[in-house]
């Protein structure tokens, strides 16, 4: 494994009607966590899951649950999302008011905490907060939708995330997540990303191809 490197498959791209037995096939597959984005209409275009989806789906395997909320009001709902079976917490750097206030509400109920910036947003942020968080999350596309383009012009934004972790001498995940797939990881990679997140990458083709896809990313050349 180069780096190190962790995949985590968005089961956004998952067939929704079989979504347990998904996550059984990603987790058969090579995945290292399960990554679940959280949409609520308003901070982003689209709905996706909630608690009562991701409790449901918490037997099916014994990976960590890395849960994205891509939501408004956010401290109102991070108790949901932890009883429901949330490992990891990422919270949006342009949506908490308070986001020190919003980080201790995760520790309190006993998760690891996550920040997330989306492709506009900077990351001064981070030399203030770094030492309080366990991931830093970069968007690589405009959150809201699978499917769509890698943004090379957050490379940058990669490189000086991964500069701010190693001055902070912390052990902080930096993830990227956003059109990721075999043509282009190795640049995310050798750029300081420690998890890939992927979903249209992963969910090609049946089942039975999701190993050779996560091998694909995880052996990139």
């Amino acid at each position: 494994m180069k780096n190190n490197l962790k995949i985590a498959p968005s089961i956004l791209s998952s067939d929704f009607s079989i979504l347990g037995k998904e996550v059984e096939n990603i987790t058969s597959a090579g995945a290292d966590l399960i990554h679940i984005d959280v949409m609520d209409g308003h901070f982003v275009p689209n709905l996706t899951i909630g608690p009562d989806i991701i409790k449901s789906i918490r037997a099916y395997t014994q990976l960590e649950f890395d849960v994205h909320l891509m939501i408004e009001n956010v401290d109102r709902y991070i108790p949901n999302y932890a009883k429901a079976g949330a490992d990891i917490i990422t919270i949006h750097s342009e949506v908490s008011k308070d986001i020190i206030k919003t980080i201790d509400i995760i520790r309190q109920h006993g998760k690891k905490v996550g920040l997330a910036f989306n492709p506009s947003s900077p990351i001064t942020i981070l030399n203030q907060i770094i030492e309080k968080l366990d991931l830093v999350l970069i968007m690589t596309v405009n959150p809201g939708f699978g499917g769509q383009v890698f943004m090379e012009d957050q490379i940058e934004k990669i490189v000086s995330t991964k500069k701010i972790i190693d001055m902070s001498k912390k052990e902080v995940l930096l993830e990227v997540d956003g059109g990721i797939n075999e043509n282009n990881i190795k640049i995310v990679a050798e750029s300081g990303a420690s998890i890939i997140v992927a979903g249209s990458a992963i969910f090609k083709g049946n089942k039975d191809n999701y190993k050779l896809n996560i091998e694909k990313l995880r052996n990139y050349n």
